[in-house]
C-alpha cells in the first residue's frame, strides 16, 4: 500500500524531525485537549522537533514566490514615483517578511501537531474517527482526570464510556 504524498506532506516532512516512537495515549489525549482548547501543544509529547535551517529555506522560497511576480508587475510604477514612497514600501515589506516567518513556524507547528494527532489517533482508536470522536473522548477524558482514573486503566475507562 502506498501513501501518496501531497507537497504538504512533504514540506512538514522537510521542516520537522519526528520521532519513531509511538505516543502514548495520555500525552495523545492531553494534546489533543489542548489542540481542540486552541492552545499550543508541546512538541517533545508529539514527538517532534523543528530544523530551523530548513524552516527558513521553505519560508524564503514562498516569499520569493510571493515577492517575484508582484516586483515584476509593480517596478515600472516603483521606477515613476517619489523614492521616498519606494523606501517606505522596502521598508514595510522588509518588517512583514519577518514577522510573517513567526506566522508561518506557527502554521507549520499547529499543522504538524494535527497531523500527528490524527497519525496517533488511528493506533489508539483504529474504529473511531477523530473527526467525529474527539470533543466526546475529550469531555470523557476531561471526566477520567476528575475520577483520578490510573494511566493503565485510562484505556478501557474511555472505551467503556463510549460504549455507552
Amino acid at each position: 500500500m502506498s501513501k501518496e504524498k501531497t507537497i504538504k506532506n512533504r514540506i512538514l516532512e522537510y521542516i520537522y524531525t519526528t520521532s519513531k516512537q509511538p505516543i502514548l495515549l495520555k500525552d495523545l489525549l492531553v494534546a489533543n485537549r489542548q489542540y481542540n482548547d486552541g492552545m499550543q501543544v508541546d512538541p517533545a509529547k508529539l514527538g517532534f522537533r523543528i530544523k530551523l535551517i530548513h524552516a527558513y529555506n521553505v519560508y524564503i522560497a514562498f516569499v520569493l514566490l510571493i515577492l517575484i511576480p508582484i516586483s515584476l508587475l509593480t517596478h515600472k510604477e516603483m521606477e515613476i514615483l517619489n523614492p521616498h514612497i519606494s523606501i517606505l514600501a522596502a521598508m514595510f515589506t522588509t518588517a512583514a517578511i519577518f514577522i510573517g516567518f513567526n506566522f508561518f513556524r506557527d502554521k507549520m507547528r499547529d499543522t504538524m501537531t494535527r497531523e500527528l494527532i490524527i497519525r496517533s489517533w488511528k493506533l489508539h482508536f483504529p474504529f473511531f474517527s477523530y473527526e467525529e470522536y474527539s470533543e466526546k473522548i475529550d469531555e470523557i477524558f476531561e471526566k477520567a482526570m476528575k475520577e483520578e482514573i490510573s494511566k493503565r486503566d485510562l484505556e478501557k475507562y474511555i472505551l467503556d464510556n463510549l460504549s455507552k
